[in-house]
């Protein structure tokens, strides 16, 4: 089996069985892709295959052959600094524990990619995959919105 990954080709052999997510932490080192549940339900394992967000723990990794996956390690800028997205992450305090964050990144990096400018209802849409047990989102959406361009100054902190 052979991918790309963050712009880098990759190869392994795998079984039949090994999830996407298995893949990226076990046999890659990637352990930013975080896997909170293996049933997909809580957003932490999302990563971008041929440019869709999916839920690595449930996708195999024989399934992304052949494909472009980008994860989290791969959204620094080029001299390794955060990305925007990130960097407001860290602005408005949308982390706390930091274990939904890699996915939270994820998702909103393939939801501005298709809708740059995103209202905040369209944000909470778009997260209704993602669970943190710490922040309560409305940092989240702040971030979001913030690395959207907008204007997230009359948007009181929580």
């Amino acid at each position: 089996m052979s991918m790309t990954v963050n712009g880098v080709a990759v190869s392994g052999d795998v079984e039949g069985r090994t999830l996407l997510s298995g893949f990226l932490r076990e046999h890659l080192g990637m352990t930013g892709t975080h896997v909170g549940c293996d049933t997909a339900q809580c957003g932490a394992c999302v990563v971008h295959v041929d440019g869709q967000a999916v839920k690595s723990c449930n996708m195999l990794a024989l399934e992304a052959d052949g494909s472009e996956v980008g994860t989290i390690e791969g959204q620094a800028t080029a001299d390794g600094s955060l990305n925007v997205i990130q960097q407001a992450f860290q602005d408005h305090h949308g982390l706390q524990c930091g274990f939904c964050t890699p996915g939270m990144v994820m998702s909103a990096a393939a939801l501005l990619k298709d809708n740059p400018r995103p209202t905040e209802a369209e944000i909470r849409h778009y997260l209704e995959g993602n669970l943190c047990r710490c922040t309560g989102y409305h940092n989240i959406v702040k971030a979001i919105m913030a690395a959207s361009g907008q204007d997230v100054s009359n948007i009181a902190a929580e």
